[in-house]
């Protein structure tokens, strides 16, 4: 389990006055945007609105975009950098089997469209072909083994990583699966939002069916047959909000266990066939297992095999000719709102950089990643660090037991800085110019080797679960780490020359927030060596119930897109660490030169205005609507609004910096502050 910054499903806007630069030093010398600040609303009516209004009323999201603002944005620069590393690669003539000639010639298959066109349909043939042939359902799974190992086996969620209570050592995990809407509730739901999901869910399925060759009655038959499926394995779900619980989420078993809880799908056979050895597996949501077994006897053997075809032309569509692109990109703009394509460009960069990113990485880092930068992402991690400890220490709340395990926890955290210092090797991926779907489909085969092998063996620390140049962070409770990849240490979350004010007001917050979260509702309940396991004592889990229960009350006060209210519960452990990771960001900053001495103002603002102004702007994004419907049901994340509003009304500090009187509307009592941490 990791619990990341999170970003609205990627995307960013740009930051106009943010970005002056001095064009002959190539030196940002504006930090703050001014012209996108909204003066003619009161901070202490709507701070998000105060630093972001002009530019959310004024910004148009781009047609290739489900949102844009400052995530995108940097998202879309990273993005240039690595074109111009891949396409240096394509050009390269390197040797076979580098990591030039496997990057770029990774890239020049997938830009190869006269190849990809004239092959239409033809590479899922033989695979569609073993699902036609097979006579039962037993022999289903053994095909469900089969497709394990390139990912294209819809029904099982796999990973393996730390065993959440045996984290020094690894153990295979699986997960609920099966699904194509987003969540449980879009097949039972009778709103208009969940209605067109699913006619558009057959829609899309319909025209797959129809591309490899069914009739239309034949292609809406499968289609509708295969929605009825998913809505029986749709009842074994559980909620994104249960799917938080960790306690809850973590149910060790022995094979022989498995084998009894989904006898048909007959766990000997199907872990022999798959590579796995192991006499003890994690099954995170054990009723869908059991579902899934009972529904594999007692559905049609030929619904089955709709649906076995469906999920493995659908995680291949977007590598096929342009009429499977053009299906599944009209399916999820339903979902994500997007009016056109991205370039494909962009769909191949993302790719090499999912399926084989430590490759790409290695160059991204060699052209784009300074050690200043790193220097001074090590300083501000380890001010944090020593802020987060003091705060532990004078709360008034916890009892000294447990503030000193609490201490002892934020003391070892394993902090990542930049990229690996253990690249992964790649030998066994074959890549060749003509063959996109193929690239594809190896590099998923040498992740699942990899995975396999990890299977019993101790966990290795060094490893990342984000590539370079990845615009987020994360915190993993099990290795109990913080960890920042180079790709958000940039501008407006980072620059090496920017004054203390605004770095601290935005990565410093993402800094916090991820600290935090190895203390919010999920993260408390591992200890310092990243175990699920009880270190408090009663009186102080209760205490912090109650305060995280006022925090998940306020959040679901919050409403938007008419009147849908944000979910508390599913978005806790983001505002926990939402709220204590500016308060940490805060009191750092008042360590240095800048935040001690308040009266110099730089741009019209004080230091103090300048932190909280810099929070405000790296959370501006806008959304399509489509895209914030199912973040809300989704997204443990809450919408960026009230991800600026929500910390700063509980902050005195925001209050005095800018003189917020207590007839302001979200002035909140002293009394009345939420806060945890």
């Amino acid at each position: 389990m990791k619990l990341k910054l999170g970003l609205p499903l990627i995307g960013l806007a740009l930051l106009a006055a943010c970005q002056n630069k001095n064009t002959e030093t190539d030196t940002r010398t504006v930090f703050l945007d001014k012209a996108g600040m909204d003066t003619t609303v009161n901070p202490g009516d709507n701070f998000f609105e105060y630093a972001n209004g002009k530019w959310m009323k004024a910004t148009v999201i781009p047609d290739d975009q489900s949102g844009w603002g400052s995530f995108y944005t940097l998202y879309e620069d990273n993005l240039k950098k690595l074109k111009g590393i891949v396409e240096d690669a394509e050009k390269a003539n390197a040797p076979k089997g580098s990591i030039k000639q496997k990057v770029g010639d990774y890239y020049a298959s997938g830009m190869d469209t006269v190849t990809i066109e004239k092959l239409g349909a033809e590479p899922l043939k033989p695979v569609l072909a073993k699902i036609d042939g097979a006579k039962s359902y037993k022999e289903l799974v053994s095909l469900l083994a089969e497709l394990a190992k390139t990912n294209e086996a819809g029904l099982l969620g796999m990973g393996v990583g730390a065993d959440e209570k045996n984290s020094v050592k690894n153990i295979v995990s699986f997960y609920q699966s099966g699904l194509s809407l987003p969540e449980k509730d879009y097949y039972f739901k009778t709103d208009s939002t969940s209605k067109v999901a699913r006619e558009g869910f057959v829609t899309y399925a319909t025209k797959l069916f129809s591309l490899t060759g069914a009739d239309a009655a034949t292609a809406a038959k499968n289609a509708n047959a295969i929605l009825a499926l998913e809505t029986e394995i749709a009842k074994s779900h559980r909620s994104p909000e249960e799917l938080r619980d960790p306690q809850k989420n973590y149910n060790k078993m022995s094979v022989a266990q498995l084998s009894q809880l989904a006898p048909n799908l007959d766990v000997p056979s199907l872990f022999t066939a798959m590579q796995i050895k192991t006499d003890s597996v994690n099954v995170g949501q054990p009723a869908y297992f059991k579902a899934l077994s009972t529904l594999l006897a007692s559905q049609p053997i030929e619904v089955w095999k709709t649906k076995f075809k469906y999920d493995y032309m659908a995680r291949n569509a977007g590598l096929l000719s342009k009429a499977f692109v053009d299906a599944s990109f009209n399916y999820n703009k339903i979902f994500n709102g997007q009016k056109k394509q991205s370039e494909r460009w962009k769909k191949l960069v993302n790719g090499i950089d999912a399926n084989m990113g430590d490759l790409l990485g290695q160059l991204y880092v060699e052209k784009y990643f300074t050690q200043e930068a790193k220097q001074r992402m090590d300083e501000l991690v380890n001010n944090l660090q020593k802020v987060f400890a003091t705060r532990i220490s004078k709360l008034d709340w916890m009892s000294a037991e447990t503030k000193a395990k609490a201490t002892e926890k934020l003391n070892v955290f394993l902090k990542k800085i930049g990229y690996t210092t253990k690249w992964k090797n790649f030998d066994d991926v074959t890549i060749n110019k003509g063959d996109y779907l193929g690239n594809a489909r190896s590099a998923r085969m040498h992740a699942y080797n990899e995975e396999i092998s990890k299977i019993g063996k101790p966990v290795d620390k060094t490893e990342w679960g984000m590539t370079p140049p990845t615009v987020n962070a994360y915190y993993n409770p099990t290795f109990n780490e913080i960890v920042f990849p180079a790709g958000i240490l940039q501008f407006p979350f980072f620059d090496a020359k920017a004054d203390d004010a605004i770095n601290y007001g935005a990565i410093g917050a993402v800094i916090g927030h991820e600290m935090t979260h190895g203390f919010d509702d999920q993260g408390r309940q591992y200890d310092a060596t990243g175990n699920m396991k009880d270190w408090w004592t009663k009186a102080d889990a209760d205490q912090f119930k109650t305060r995280a229960d006022k925090v998940a009350k306020l959040y679901s006060s919050f409403t938007l897109l008419g009147n849908e209210h944000v979910n508390g519960n599913l978005t806790l452990g983001e505002n926990l660490a939402d709220i204590g990771g500016l308060a940490i960001a805060y009191d750092a900053f008042k360590l240095t030169k800048q935040g001690q001495d308040n009266s110099q103002k730089i741009d019209g603002f004080t230091p103090d205005q300048r932190f909280f102004l810099s929070f405000a702007q790296v959370w501006r994004i806008k959304d399509r609507d489509e895209n914030m419907r199912v973040r809300i049901k989704t997204d443990p994340h809450s919408p960026e609004m009230f991800r600026v509003n929500g910390p700063v009304y509980n902050m005195e500090a925001f209050y005095k910096a800018f003189n917020i009187p207590k007839t302001a509307k979200m002035y909140v009592a002293p009394e009345n502050r939420l806060g945890v941490w």
